[in-house]
């Protein structure tokens, strides 16, 4: 049986609205692109981006503050896999931490959820999203450039084998700061502070 006129109207009117709120929460931000102004010449760009909702594994409370803050998680011009979220052991040997890149507001972060405080996250780097953009490949469209990844103690005592003296193996995980095709960080928590490990 069809509904009368009034309903009729009132269906039709609605189901636009209801078409909207069944899509992904900020859909149509995932993606930036534009162009911006580079020695005089106007670049374009392409910025991918991931919502918090494809990390199924990080923690309620975590998931929460990133909504909170309204990030996504901006995703290098070499992501072939969801990245830039990852979990380690970053405050001390065998705890449960999280680190992740927040894109919001024009911005991005570095931002780390240790286990004990996971309501209070530590923000270790924030820039303007438009300053990690480079070429890479022919057609000249800039990409976003930066990534982190876990670094075991092995990994980083590997990475310092080029000093003339190199420090004693660190005894739980670092952040790998990469800036692709360029430099790679490596950022250490220890004694309440967040430090860079030196690198040849």
């Amino acid at each position: 049986m069809f509904p009368n006129g009034r309903s009729r109207w009132l269906l039709l009117w609605a189901l636009p609205l209801l078409a909207l709120s069944a899509q992904p929460q900020d859909s149509t931000n995932l993606n930036d692109s534009g162009h911006i102004t580079v020695s005089s010449q106007s670049v374009p760009y392409l910025i991918r981006r991931l919502p918090v909702n494809a990390f199924p594994d990080l923690p309620v409370p975590v998931s929460e503050e990133l909504a909170r803050r309204h990030c996504l998680i901006p995703q290098s011009y070499e992501a072939h896999h969801p990245e830039n979220v990852f979990h380690a052991s970053l405050e001390r040997r065998g705890s449960s931490d999280w680190a992740m890149l927040c894109s919001a507001n024009g911005e991005v972060s570095l931002m780390v959820f240790f286990s004990s405080a996971p309501s209070n996250p530590a923000v270790l780097v924030t820039v303007p999203e438009k300053d990690r953009l480079q070429r890479h490949d022919p057609s000249g469209v800039l990409g976003f450039d930066w990534a982190i990844d876990p670094a075991s103690p092995e990994a980083v005592h590997d990475a310092q084998s080029g000093l003339e003296r190199r420090p004693p193996r660190i005894d739980h995980d670092a952040i790998q700061d990469i800036v692709i095709d360029q430099k790679t960080a490596y950022r250490f928590f220890s004694k309440g502070t967040w430090r860079l490990l030196d690198m040849p």
